[in-house]
């Protein structure tokens, strides 16, 4: 949900239509969202969670930081994933792009705004209670 390097930020879960910004956290050594206003916050992104960027994103470059040019990545849309889970000591949180391109959320430029679209579906409270609706209302097997 939050990276590893975040632990010392205090967060909270997004939300659909929380207006975020790319940003580097005070007492961490990496980037992430944190809301429009609110910015020593992390706003921690559930995997499946889509997002749209106000402007087409941009990133750092994989190498030569400082030397070459950002990288544009030629979308606004995006979906929030983790990878390399199996390694606990390297940076986990990314965004997937329509193409499938792939950036961890530490090499995003800082001060891009984007809007949360959508969570989840096992994320959204009203799915959770038409599940507890239905299986309130379905017979039981043991009957």
């Amino acid at each position: 949900m939050c990276d590893y390097s975040l632990h010392n930020v205090a967060s909270r879960p997004a939300q659909i239509e929380d207006r975020l910004v790319t940003t580097k956290f005070r007492k961490s050594i990496t980037r992430g969202f944190a809301a429009v206003g609110d910015p020593n916050v992390a706003v921690c992104l559930l995997p499946g969670t889509e997002i749209a960027f106000d402007e087409n994103v941009e990133c750092e470059p994989s190498f030569g930081i400082g030397i070459l040019p950002n990288k544009k990545i030629g979308y606004r849309l995006a979906r929030f994933r983790q990878m390399n889970m199996d390694n606990p000591v390297i940076h986990h949180d990314a965004l997937e792009f329509p193409d499938g391109q792939v950036v961890l959320l530490t090499r995003l430029c800082v001060g891009q705004r984007a809007t949360v679209l959508q969570l989840p579906a096992a994320a959204r409270p009203e799915v959770r209670e038409n599940e507890a609706t239905r299986e309130a209302c379905e017979p039981s097997l043991s009957s």
